[in-house]
């Protein structure tokens, strides 16, 4: 019904009315803001031959009056205003709306105090200017960073000073201290989007305030901050990993104005591995901070940093083989969420995980260091190994950081498509293969060591492009007994396998060479 109406005159007015009338239960509220969202998410767009579905009355009226509403209603009303002014900012900012940011700004400058407020703030320019993360580069985006810059640079780096005072201040305050962090995190977030794109000279004039804060924030170890819940990050993780994506981004993108703080910042991240523990609740973080480890060893500039040879034994031992191994947590999701698992490890989903990180770390190394690494991966792989044939189903999960080691240094280049398109010169794919991965394929127990099962199948089709067609062939009936396993990820992987195998093309193109002599 309200769909129907919601094309007449006055309509969100109403809406907003309703939201805001005290003595509506909550709940109520809560719906007419989820509604009012919705209403602006399907009609604020004007799409040219189509009826205007928003009088130019109302429009002005909720631009007029919606950051004011937003940053009194209740938190869980005003997430969902924000919303809507993200969306509206998307179309009429900053043209039909140039005093948007004028009044976010005025807003955090007022209530100095008022973190109901300032947080409001900065929600709403964080769902404003994420965008800028993934928009192509354009002049009419150009246009519009200039002008957001240009009002907020200074601002929010006021902010961001005030902001650290008060975390000192109110070290020994542990509900205060909370508050200032989830400010400080957006603040953190805000400075991703608005760095993103390419390095404004504010910034780069101010980069001692942002870094040098940024590593106190990295550093930090306030035992107030830290929560006993074992799956959800707290305050500290939260910051860290955002300012670990801060930090790599600077290392990829302007690596030359990041060079003075590299080397604290490495320090600082290194730490973070010897005092994180396996909590689900550190995953981001680890992840985060893996990839910065990535971001820097990719870099030519960065090469001094990682020369000495037991520098690389420890990388190799104490981030990526710990953050490699299969954890109680993986295997309940492998049992009891196949479908979520299937999503995280075979399709390239956007979740970040420590495995996959670890796995782009090593391949970021083996860029400059592919000799030396390449032996001392290969060393731990030949001793997981040794133990898992000494008992096999009690050490299962030593052969499967083995698999996911050697897929890492064997894989040069690889796309979503077709897989490992190159291989080392240094690793044998094919015979690790044969000896490692062929013998769990042939099994007749479907059901025997299922991740091990799983792992073959995946190291199977990630190399399809490389093992010589005769192994391919020949796994095809093995493939084909394993559509039986009870495993959710084993049938579904080997399903996977097989329709990649039997859409491989010849060396020349046309069809896929000989796999059509199945009898």
């Amino acid at each position: 019904f309200l769909e129907s109406v919601e094309g007449h005159a006055n309509y969100p007015q109403l809406l907003l009315h309703l939201l805001q009338n005290e003595s509506a239960d909550l709940s109520l509220r809560v719906i007419a803001a989820v509604t009012f969202k919705n209403y602006v998410k399907r009609n604020w767009r004007i799409i040219e031959d189509q009826p205007n579905r928003i009088t130019d009355a109302d429009r002005q009226i909720v631009r007029t009056s919606i950051i004011e509403l937003m940053l009194k209603m209740p938190e869980k009303i005003q997430l969902q205003l924000s919303e809507a002014i993200s969306i509206i900012g998307r179309e009429d900012f900053p043209s039909k709306w140039p005093e948007l940011l004028t009044q976010l700004v005025e807003k955090f400058k007022n209530e100095s105090g008022n973190f109901h407020v300032i947080n409001g703030v900065l929600k709403t320019a964080h769902s404003l200017f994420r965008r800028y993360r993934h928009e192509m580069k354009s002049q009419e985006l150009w246009i519009e960073i200039k002008f957001v810059l240009q009002t907020f640079s200074q601002p929010i780096t006021e902010l961001f000073q005030y902001l650290m005072d008060l975390a000192t201040k109110h070290s020994s305050d542990p509900p205060s201290l909370k508050i200032i962090f989830s400010s400080l995190t957006l603040v953190c977030k805000i400075f991703y989007s608005l760095n993103y794109q390419d390095l404004p000279e504010f910034f780069e004039d101010n980069i001692a305030i942002w870094m040098e804060s940024f590593l106190t924030l990295l550093t930090a170890d306030n035992k107030l901050l830290q929560t006993d819940d074992e799956d959800e990050a707290g305050p500290l993780e939260l910051i860290k990993s955002q300012i670990c994506n801060n930090a790599a981004m600077y290392a990829q993108k302007y690596d030359e104005e990041f060079q003075p703080y590299l080397a604290r910042f490495v320090t600082a991240v290194w730490e973070l591995f010897v005092s994180t523990g396996p909590q689900v609740k550190y995953d981001m973080l680890i992840s985060n901070a893996i990839d910065f480890l990535a971001s820097v060893a990719d870099r030519p500039q960065a090469k001094q940093l990682f020369e000495n040879e037991e520098t690389l034994r420890n990388i190799c031992e104490k981030v990526v083989l710990k953050n490699m191994h299969f954890r109680d947590t993986d295997e309940e999701l492998f049992e009891d969420n196949p479908e979520e698992y299937i999503r995280q490890d075979l399709e390239g989903s956007n979740v970040d995980t420590r495995r996959r990180a670890s796995c782009d770390l090593v391949r970021s190394l083996c860029k400059y260091f592919e000799g030396p690494v390449t032996a001392i991966c290969s060393a731990y792989v030949s001793s997981l190994l040794a133990k898992f044939a000494e008992n096999p189903s009690e050490n299962w999960v030593l052969k499967d950081a083995s698999i996911y080691l050697v897929t890492s240094l064997a894989t040069k280049t690889k796309t979503q498509k077709l897989g490992a398109t190159k291989a080392s010169e240094l690793v044998d794919v094919s015979d690790f293969y044969v000896s490692h991965i062929k013998p769990h394929l042939e099994v007749k127990q479907t059901d025997e060591l299922p991740v091990i099962k799983a792992d073959a199948i995946k190291y199977l089709t990630t190399f399809r492009n490389i093992l010589p067609r005769e192994l391919l062939f020949s796994a095809l009936p093995s493939l084909i007994h394993l559509l039986l396993s009870k495993s959710v990820v084993v049938h579904s992987y080997a399903a996977h396998c097989l329709e990649r195998l039997f859409t491989l093309k010849s060396p020349g193109g046309g069809p896929p060479y000989e796999l059509f002599r199945i009898d």
